[in-house]
């Protein structure tokens, strides 16, 4: 199994850039390069904000090999392998398994509304076809299926290889007793932008967050100041990227992600359908927040 100790810190959405429709894998690899030079900690490829509804099977896999060949070790990548169809789910996993990546995230199996008990049996079956360390993803705004904590213990007490969760929870109370629950070993990472910095400090071990795809070296740096004891300097970074996180989520993520990404020159801001363009005021909002943070002249 991979080195848990690396799953911690910073652990970037990564976007999937497309050009004329289809991925534009030579961005892509422009991304993880950028993104390393930045100090991220990690890489989460095809999770949300890398739009796997709208990829292929072999997109997805293909975008896993590709992430872990230009990574080449220096920072651990996570595989979204998540689906609402079961048997998709493992074989995505298993291909992901076999493309060599490090750790998988598995989100909450949307649309269908399962029960607790059909969650159980979920996320127990796909940690038995795989090898490799797995990441829960609670997101119930999107699922419309939550993850209650006793389901997580008994997943973590019947799979040793469950060994943290992403809580895209705005409910910072239930991650609070997720933590005294699990115990500050079961990795729980915010993927709730303003709550990076709160979920740190009672012993969460990081943060999937968007904004990472935009400003990566101060999104790692939050998590370098906390590790270092830095309190007052990570409260500051706390507050300093608030308007940029409140920009990145004026319409659906990853939209403003990408749109933001295109006026930084980094790629085409290209979406797949069912996803749209931004709406040009707002284009225009979001430009003035990238202005201020010296992103664009």
């Amino acid at each position: 199994m991979s080195d848990l100790a690396r799953l911690r810190g910073s652990l970037v959405p990564l976007v999937t850039p497309f050009r004329n429709g289809a991925v534009d894998w030579e961005g892509f690899a422009r991304l993880i390069e950028w993104q390393i030079a930045s100090g991220s900690h990690g890489l989460v490829i095809t999770g949300t904000t890398g739009e796997p509804s709208a990829l292929t099977f072999e997109e997805r896999v293909g975008l896993h090999r590709l992430a872990v060949e230009v990574a080449q070790g220096r920072v651990p990548v996570i595989a979204g392998t998540g689906t609402n169809n079961f048997e998709e789910t493992v074989r995505l996993s298993q291909a992901a398994q076999a493309a060599g990546v490090d750790a998988l995230l598995v989100v909450a199996p949307y649309y269908v509304r399962p029960s607790q008990e059909g969650l159980f049996r979920y996320f127990r079956g796909v940690a038995e076809q795989v090898d490799l360390p797995i990441i829960l993803y609670n997101i119930p705004g999107r699922t419309a299926a939550h993850l209650e904590i006793d389901t997580v213990a008994r997943l973590r007490e019947a799979c040793p290889n469950i060994v943290g969760i992403k809580e895209a929870n705005k409910d910072f109370e239930h991650i609070n007793r997720l933590l005294h629950r699990m115990g500050r070993d079961f990795r729980v990472y915010s993927g709730i932008e303003l709550l990076c910095f709160p979920v740190l400090a009672i012993g969460g071990a990081g943060h999937v967050s968007a904004t990472g795809n935009v400003l990566p070296d101060r999104v790692a740096r939050l998590y370098d100041l906390v590790a270092s004891d830095r309190w007052q300097e990570a409260r500051d970074l706390h507050y300093e990227l608030l308007p940029l996180n409140d920009a990145l989520f004026i319409e659906t993520n990853p939209v403003p992600a990408k749109t933001a990404l295109g006026m930084m020159g980094k790629i085409s801001p290209e979406v797949r359908l069912p996803l749209a363009p931004m709406r040009p005021e707002n284009v225009e909002r979001l430009r003035h927040v990238l202005r201020a943070y010296g992103l664009i002249p």
